[in-house]
């Protein structure tokens, strides 16, 4: 079925979408020359306090909360500038209104910074000034967030502030005993529980650093680059411009972490090609939407929320790109799969290569001599950089820096032997692909400044906020330079004029980095609030017995209420406030649930999860504003592009069930080769669930080979479930035995333990704890060890004491509690042998369809 609507792209439309990030006004004169002005100093300030220069100069040191106020400052002040305040406002000026706001609201974000000391000399006490001023401080925060993000946070902000105040009269469950009015006021404006709280921290931070680092790179051209390489590589296989929608998207997802920026970016050019070699413009519109959104789960740079779960989990960085890599690597490669099918039903064929024709046997040899290549210099990188710091000392870095300048400009040297890269008019008809060497070769020095951020992450392991300072820092250079050394190289140099031209797209990519964060931090600043009044009135207690009550105590149900509070809250919040509000509330009663039901979750697991629904919502229909973006370029109906997106990322709305109930897809606990392998088969099981809700696999599938698959691809992903049913993994043993169970398990076993008793509310409770073996080398030993004195009564095994701070008081174990039951591991047959039974199905499947295709193909002949 084809759309009769395949208009090209709503211009309009699309600008009212981008909008969305950056702002509608379109300011002339001096307004828009102190709007640009005022951004670019915004992008300054945060690159001056991300670096160590303060420090070494001795000046223009913030503490984090300053920091935060002159960020919000700015934010407020830009979001009075950029956005209008209803449809019908004047787009080429400001009204005097607007600009009043715009002062008021960023002097009222920076008062904790210019009343910085007098604040500290009386907290918890605010005098009538500072009520003042955070009245209409959280006034103008909630008028700028709903001009920027829309009515629906700024609503959810305000029905929380109410609550503070009218605990004492809310029914049942609800009451509480109520905040004064300047005790509200003093804890969301005047301390870092609120407004200014961790949320706009890690705004301050990271994310400015990021955003403004994928913008300067995209200013650069790699964008551009991302976007050619990948239609060279794929965009002569079957559906070969679809295909290679989505890897661009997947490279720009690496540089970007709004998905309807890379819907726009990408879309542009990718749709209209996908609809040429025979999608439908609905489909082509989906495609782009599924893997652009995809690309805020794709690390290094994920979504902004990623980045508050640093603060809100307490790991590093580091740690939250390996638990989200396979889950995003075996997301994307689904969905080019995906692709492929949808290119095999339908017959489509690929655009003419303009590769030259090669033996496949060449092609791969090929690869694997590039792959090989670039383990080994990296190899010789990693160990050669090893080497060198403790021979220079503290002038390794010098050294360091000198040597990426100098591959920076041989690799500018080497790429200007080729030809330039040009901005294609995605209308155009193109009759041959580019090349792919010469596409490649032209701009490796895009990949330089990506490859410094991941070292010093992944192998420094600076702070994100120091890596992204000198990624930032190293771009800012290739900007302004490169021009006049790829000028100079080619023999036509122009030294002032590509100069110039370097510092008008650093001015630029300033610009629009800051202009990208508006949104950001507001809606930070924002969810803030409802952290603070969560944090003062205890109404997240209250929504854990509730969710907990209306999932009557099971933890499936439980996530499926969280996935569909997710969906519904992101049809009105961006994906940072949304993860914000879900996880603050609802993230804690998982873990707990889990333990209730003998899981343990681990933390990040839930975050991860709440992350994933919170950017689906960006395709849900009917507010999905990525699907909108990608609707105004293929002239679609944005609703039908909507579902389709959904329907292509079930795949995404899978994969956060999986990794809640087997961990090992986040590389928890798991070494090198079984980490190689759990991808390996993680990859296999996301394909066949793919040709499962695709309903074709080599042919068109029948019901029930589509449920067997499912059956299959759950197999593979949770093996587990059913060997745990073959051969149990623990043994119970009696309460009274603890000590002795507790003796006889290895140094890396650990009891599960049931315990009942009152919580410190004094309403029952029952949880599973897993007791580590601590050390010692009998049972009453680790007993000891673990800070633990049990005692028996009537036959129970009840808590007697638990020493102050003790693992046994940080597990959860309290006075009084009984031991309910006791678990002891066994050794239990390897969970992967399940894998055995699940492939030997599926090559039973392969068979069936392989033995229909073949009848196909004899009818069609004989016919």
């Amino acid at each position: 079925m084809t759309d009769t609507k395949t208009s090209g792209p709503d211009q309009a439309k699309l600008e009212e979408l981008a909008a969305t990030d950056t702002g509608g006004r379109k300011l002339t004169g001096l307004p828009n020359r102190l709007l640009l002005g005022v951004a670019a100093a915004w992008s300054l300030f945060q690159l001056w306090i991300a670096s160590p220069l303060p420090f070494v100069f001795g000046f223009g040191v913030f503490s984090a909360t300053e920091a935060r106020s002159i960020h919000l400052a700015f934010a407020i002040f830009l979001a009075f500038m950029a956005y209008p305040a209803f449809k019908r406002s004047p787009r080429e000026r400001m009204p005097l209104p607007d600009w009043a706001m715009a002062l008021v609201g960023a002097f009222c974000a920076s008062y904790l910074y210019f009343f910085y000391d007098q604040l500290a000399q009386r907290p918890g006490a605010p005098i009538l000034q500072d009520v003042i001023v955070g009245v209409i401080g959280i006034v103008l925060l909630l008028e700028a967030c709903r001009r920027s993000l829309g009515p629906p946070l700024t609503i959810i902000a305000l029905i929380f502030l109410i609550y503070s105040l009218a605990g004492p009269y809310m029914p049942g469950i609800l009451a509480h005993r109520g905040v004064s009015f300047s005790g509200l006021v003093n804890h969301q404006w005047l301390t870092t529980q609120g407004v200014f709280g961790i949320a706009l921290g890690v705004s301050t931070s990271f994310v400015f650093l990021f955003v403004l680092f994928g913008a300067l790179l995209d200013k650069a051209g790699a964008g551009n680059y991302f976007i050619k390489v990948a239609f060279s590589l794929l965009g002569h296989y079957r559906g070969g411009p679809a295909k290679a929608a989505v890897v661009s998207s997947g490279l720009t997802g690496l540089i970007s972490g709004s998905s309807i920026a890379n819907t726009v970016t990408t879309g542009t050019f990718t749709i209209p090609m996908m609809k040429r070699v025979g999608f439908s413009a609905t489909k082509a519109g989906a495609v782009e939407v599924s893997s652009s959104v995809n690309g805020q789960i794709m690390p290094p740079v994920m979504g902004a929320a990623a980045f508050l779960m640093v603060e809100y989990v307490g790991i590093p960085y580091i740690e939250v790109i390996k638990h989200a890599f396979v889950p995003a690597v075996i997301s994307y490669i689904a969905l080019l799969y995906i692709v492929h099918l949808e290119a095999l039903k339908a017959g489509m064929q690929g655009l003419p290569s303009g590769n030259p024709q090669r033996p496949w046997l060449n092609k791969i040899l090929g690869f694997l001599t590039g792959l090989v290549g670039v383990m080994l210099l990296a190899a010789a990188v990693y160990y050669g950089i090893g080497w060198l710091k403790p021979v220079l000392g503290e002038s390794a870095s010098w050294v360091i820096g000198a040597g990426v300048i100098a591959i920076y400009v041989l690799l500018l040297k080497l790429g200007s032997h080729y030809p330039e890269l040009e901005v294609d008019d995605p209308n155009q008809e193109i009759t041959q692909l580019p090349r792919t060497k010469p596409t490649v070769m032209v701009g490796l020095h895009y990949l330089l400044p990506v490859i410094v951020l991941v070292w010093c992450l992944m192998v420094e392991r600076l702070s994100p906020g120091l890596s992204a300072f000198w990624a930032t820092a190293f771009m800012i250079f290739i900007i302004l330079t490169q021009r006049p050394l790829d000028a100079l190289f080619r023999g036509r140099s122009d030294f002032a004029g590509d100069l110039k031209r370097g510092g008008c797209d650093l001015w630029e990519g300033l610009i629009d980095g800051a202009r990208n964060m508006i949104g950001i931090g507001i809606a930070t600043a924002t969810a803030g609030i409802i952290v603070g009044a969560v944090a003062q009135t205890g109404v997240g207690l209250v929504l854990a017995d509730l969710v907990e009550t209306l999932s009557m105590g099971n933890l499936l149900l439980m996530l499926l209420l969280t996935a569909v509070l997710s969906l519904i809250l992101g049809m009105g919040l961006p994906t940072t406030a949304n993860y914000i509000v879900v996880s603050a509330l609802l993230a804690p009663v998982i873990v707990q649930l889990g333990e209730q039901n003998g899981l343990i979750v681990p933390l990040i697991a839930v975050h991860l999860f709440v992350f994933y629904f919170g950017i689906m919502a960006d395709v849900t229909p009917p507010v999905g504003l990525a699907s909108f973006a990608a609707a105004a370029i293929s002239g679609a109906d944005p609703i039908r592009t909507g579902f389709q997106a959904f329907y292509y990322s079930l795949r995404t709305a899978a994969l956060p069930f999986l990794f809640i109930f087997n961990t090992d897809l986040l590389l928890i606990n798991v070494d090198l080769w079984h980490g190689i392998v759990i991808f390996v088969v993680a990859t296999a099981a996301m394909l066949i669930f793919a040709a499962a809700t695709q309903g074709f696999m080599l042919v068109k599938s029948r019901w029930y080979e589509s449920a067997l698959l499912l059956l299959v691809a759950f197999t593979l992903f949770r093996p587990g479930f059913w060997m745990d049913m073959v051969d149990a993994p623990y043994r119970e043993v009696p309460p009274a035995q603890f000590e002795q169970a507790l003796g006889e398990i290895g140094p890396r076993d650990h009891l599960m333990v049931r315990v009942e008793g009152l919580d410190a509310y004094g309403a029952p409770t029952s949880f599973v704890v897993q007791v580590p073996a601590t050390e010692g080398s009998s049972g009453s030993e680790r007993l000891d060890s673990l800070g633990l004195h049990l005692m028996q009564e009537d036959g129970k095994v009840l808590v007697d004491t638990t020493d102050f701070g003790s693992q046994a008081d940080k597990l959860g174990f309290d006075f009084d509690q009984q031991i309910v039951s006791v678990r002891i591991p066994r050794d239990q047959l390897p969970k992967e042998l399940m894998w055995i039974p699940g492939l030997l199905l599926f090559a039973l499947i392969v068979l069936l369809q392989r033995r229909r295709r073949g009848a196909g193909k004899s009818r069609e002949a004989l016919a």
